[in-house]
């Protein structure tokens, strides 16, 4: 949960480097805004600091194995790793684009190019990456092959469907709704 190492004096059931942490961390979970559609859906996993896949127990999980997978509720009452992850699968139409390096963490500044995404996106739920300098957009939309569409500076927008897992923070991006919008057109426009 903390972006800081944990004191070396903490007891091991800890999950918070301060007060002040767990305070915010509270805040976080009665504030969360992920979606239902998401919520009800067997496909949560833990995530390490590296945002590595992990089960409930702790151990590696698998974007392509059922079996490491849970339910939302089991993965937040879990203690594993530092956060949440949601893998996504060919059984439904659920999308993640992946909007790197565009949002600055000092200002909440979006950069124009993610803004016109986030524009043709429509009401659908967006939060901000575990990074703090990116967004991560949910809906809905056909695609079995993941992409990642390189911007001529550099930045980057990744569009996945199935096989992967998205770290979750839910840190909602603005004012969006906890709904899924259909993304089919924006994903057709980026993928022209």
């Amino acid at each position: 949960m903390c972006p800081a190492e944990l004191p070396l004096m903490a007891r091991s059931h800890a999950r918070t480097c301060s007060p002040r942490c767990r305070k915010a961390m509270s805040r976080a979970a009665k504030s969360d805004a992920t979606p239902t559609e998401l919520k009800t859906r067997d496909r949560w996993v833990r995530r390490s600091a590296a945002k590595v896949p992990l089960t409930v127990g702790g151990m590696p999980a698998s974007s392509t194995d059922p079996q490491t997978w849970s339910t939302h509720t089991d993965a937040t009452s879990s203690t594993a790793g530092v956060g949440l992850g949601f893998v996504l699968s060919d059984t439904d139409d659920v999308v993640c684009l992946d909007l790197d390096h565009c949002l600055n963490p000092l200002t909440g500044r979006l950069a124009p190019w993610a803004a016109a995404i986030l524009r043709d996106a429509g009401t659908t739920y967006v939060e901000v990456s575990p990074s703090g300098d990116g967004l991560h957009i949910w809906g809905r939309a056909d695609v079995r092959q993941g992409r990642r569409i390189r911007r001529p500076d550099g930045t980057a927008v990744e569009i996945y469907g199935t096989g992967r897992y998205i770290a979750m923070t839910g840190r909602r991006h603005g004012s969006c709704p906890s709904i899924l919008a259909d993304l089919s057109a924006v994903v057709s426009k980026l993928t022209a």
